[in-house]
């Protein structure tokens, strides 16, 4: 099948004036405006450069970085596209801007939030003292998708299961942060998040300059330095490859752009082979030795002997030399059972359980379906919710009630009937927006926060991260799969926001 690209240039850049004056806050937190005509401190920089563009500079500036985007293959696939093509990743031209003492708290609260979940998949594989002492049911554990009873005993490399995370962050009416999910298994999108600050320093250099905008460009170094504690001792150059399905995955080029920035090779099951107990990989020099998989595979398909028979992705034998210690994988399988969006709702007990403290980023409010009193409220109220299933993702299995037809309701209301452990539902946020140009003028859209946190004998979280951005005009969902798009995201100097 031939691969082609698609660009996509965003409806809404047909420029007439170059103002905020007509910019609405429509009753939302906006991260940008107090209210329609003061800006937040730490955003008056951008909407002064803004402001003093002349007609027409902007709209080149969106031209010029949807062109550097090309030129860099910046590109998604979507599953289901019938034409097989990638397409040019959607990017507004302003960022999204965070004042540095706002981020320093969601820092901690990221950090906190990825150690208690590092201890609890721990312990969910070795002793189970959380379920035990019924602060998590044992059932949900034993129900959920992403438990891996091959992983029971198993101790990952430095006792780290959950190496990288990406964590999803949103804003509510009040302005404060929440934490929408946690992506544990292969987290995607700092591919883009790197991509996004290339573009955006090439479209505004001085602008950027003055801003004092803290780096994100060492994320690939700190990467791989992550992957490297990783490695058996007594290795001085650890060998580390990342492992891909393959160019039609949606993330691919996600997969060989790490690769490249790390300085690692890309590979396939197909490049790997177990030989006299440890993972080699072919070469035109021979078989080499594999000591750090950084893998893009889901746990299903890394092993057809330890997991899916029927994986032509993966290596076969892998998990058993990984188990023996003579190779490392990050993330590490069964990493998934914290994925679960009912295991979600647990997160702040297990804060408190392990760490003996309160979360300091709070949950989303969450109804567990499989809970008799939540099930009857969301059945009953199912128009006014958002209705996730508890392992999708991409925005799909997902229904956002105040969006929908009264059919597609009755079908969630059908769902959680036959399957209320797969269901959860939430309140639908009035999530915060930011300024994005839409046809001569600027206006709100949604947009949610992807922080990335690596994990080595401490967490470290990377300074800002990937702002999704959804593009339809009142739309809740940000997935580019679903016609989200992204914007760098900028940590300035500066005291934290108020609604």
């Amino acid at each position: 099948m031939s691969r082609h690209y698609l660009p996509i240039t965003l409806s809404c850049y047909i420029f007439v004036e170059m103002t905020f004056q007509a910019y609405e806050t429509d009753g939302f937190f906006d991260e940008y405006f107090e209210n329609v005509s003061l800006p937040r401190d730490h955003a008056r920089l951008v909407v002064d450069a803004i402001n003093a563009l002349d007609v027409g500079d902007l709209q080149r500036k969106q031209h010029a970085a949807e062109k550097v985007l090309l030129q860099m293959g910046i590109t998604f696939n979507v599953y289901g596209d019938s034409g097989g093509a990638e397409r040019i990743f959607p990017f507004d031209a302003l960022p999204r801007i965070v004042p540095q003492a706002e981020w320093l708290a969601v820092e901690r609260g990221l950090s906190q939030r990825v150690t208690a979940l590092n201890h609890f998949i721990d312990d969910i594989y070795h002793d189970q003292r959380i379920v035990k002492d019924r602060v998590v049911p044992a059932d949900l554990i034993a129900s959920a998708a992403g438990f891996r009873p091959q992983c029971v005993g198993l101790n990952p490399s430095r006792g780290v299961w959950c190496h990288v995370t990406g964590s999803d962050l949103v804003r509510d009416r009040d302005g404060t942060f929440h934490v929408l999910e946690d992506n544990i298994r292969t987290p995607s999108g700092a591919s883009y998040m790197l991509g996004n600050r290339v573009v955006i320093k090439r479209t505004f250099p001085r602008l950027f300059s003055a801003a004092r905008v803290l780096p994100v460009a060492d994320y690939a170094n700190r990467l791989r330095s992550a992957l490297e504690y990783l490695a058996p001792d007594g290795l001085p150059s650890p060998r580390i490859v990342v492992l891909t399905p393959g160019m039609y995955n949606s993330a691919y080029y996600e997969h060989s752009f790490l690769a490249q920035q790390m300085g690692v090779d890309l590979v396939e099951g197909s490049d790997l082979v177990i030989d006299d107990g440890y993972v080699r990989m072919r070469t035109t020099r021979g078989l080499e030795r594999v000591d750090v998989i950084y893998r893009r595979i889901d746990d299903d398909f890394i092993d057809p002997e330890a997991f899916r028979p029927d994986s032509m992705l993966g290596v076969p034998g892998l998990f058993e030399v990984y188990r023996s210690g003579r190779v490392a994988l990050a993330n590490a399988p069964g990493t998934g059972v914290a994925d679960d969006k009912v295991i979600y709702a647990y997160v702040p007990a297990m804060i408190r359980y392990y760490l003996d403290e309160d979360a300091l980023l709070p949950n989303v409010p969450t109804y567990l379906c499989w809970r008799d009193v939540d099930r009857r409220h969301v059945l009953a109220n199912i128009e006014s919710l958002v209705v996730k299933a508890a392992n999708e993702s991409g925005g799909y299995g997902m229904l956002v009630g105040p969006a929908s037809t009264r059919a597609e309701c009755e079908e969630f209301r059908r769902r959680v009937s036959d399957n209320p452990r797969n269901y959860i539902a939430q309140p639908t946020l009035a999530l915060s927006r930011v300024p994005v140009l839409c046809d001569g003028h600027f206006e709100g859209r949604h947009v949610d926060l992807r922080p990335y946190i690596l994990m080595t004998d401490r967490p470290y979280v990377t300074p800002g991260g990937l702002t999704r951005v959804a593009l339809q005009k009142g739309s809740l969902v940000v997935n580019s799969s679903q016609g989200g798009g992204s914007k760098d995201t900028w940590i300035v100097p500066g005291e934290a926001t108020h609604a």
